[in-house]
């Protein structure tokens, strides 16, 4: 965005594009603390976590009330319109980051004491780094006016499909071969499909933003390889 005669109005602009990067930020450090929380057994983390929620809806409520207020003040048009539009998007996708992120940090307290055995953990735990790289991603391209990189990270969702999918299959096969895995791998299924519903997230917040950058928008269709639906039959 260029500048604008009333210096104020660019001040506007600023302080709603410095929320939605502190929002990222912080869905960012939630989805992190959320994971590191589940596979160590740390419930005092999960509570920093479930705590830090109420941030989150704080920072969403003010950005929606700048972003209001200004559109009633000043009228923007063209890409000022499309970037305070899109941040209020944005911002609803990062407010629902951190509710998925505070749903995984409350399975610890469900779990236990007792930290999820490393051979059950192992495929979640790379599904989440490459969840976590894309909401980072995300904000650090947007802001970069990267638009080619927002197309291209909105593309890699099918790559969290696949995790997904390769996570509850593996799942599943503990769960039939010991029944003692049976609710530390349910616990660990419904993360899963948190993560997986956090990658939604990241490809909503890609295609705004390439929206946001270049006034055009990326076509609707966007293949899902999630598999789980076709994992168990009942005859």
């Amino acid at each position: 965005m260029g500048e604008h005669t009333v210096t104020s109005y660019d001040e506007e602009l600023g302080d709603i594009d410095r929320l939605i990067r502190e929002m990222g930020a912080l869905s960012t450090a939630m989805v992190d603390s959320a994971m590191r929380s589940l596979l160590a057994a740390d419930v005092a983390r999960a509570q920093g976590v479930i705590a830090d929620d109420a941030l989150m809806d704080a920072k969403q409520r003010e950005l929606d009330g700048r972003a209001i207020t200004l559109i009633a003040r000043r009228q923007p048009m063209a890409q000022d319109l499309r970037a305070v539009v899109g941040a209020i998007r944005m911002a609803g996708d990062l407010e629902r980051i951190g509710d998925l992120a505070k749903n995984i940090a409350k399975r610890v307290g469900a779990v236990g004491q007792t930290a999820a055995p490393r051979g059950l953990s192992h495929g979640i735990e790379a599904m989440s780094a490459l969840v976590l790289e894309q909401v980072r991603g995300a904000i650090s391209l947007f802001t970069a006016h990267d638009a080619a990189g927002l197309e291209r990270l909105r593309a890699e969702d099918q790559k969290v499909d696949v995790g997904y999918t390769s996570v509850f299959r593996e799942l599943l096969t503990y769960m039939m071969e010991d029944p003692r895995n049976i609710t530390p791998c349910t616990h660990l299924l419904f993360c899963a499909k948190n993560l997986e519903r956090i990658g939604d997230h990241v490809t909503n917040i890609a295609e705004n933003g390439y929206y946001v950058l270049t006034g055009t928008q990326l076509l609707t269709s966007r293949p899902k390889l999630d598999e789980t639906s076709m994992t168990v039959r009942v005859d």
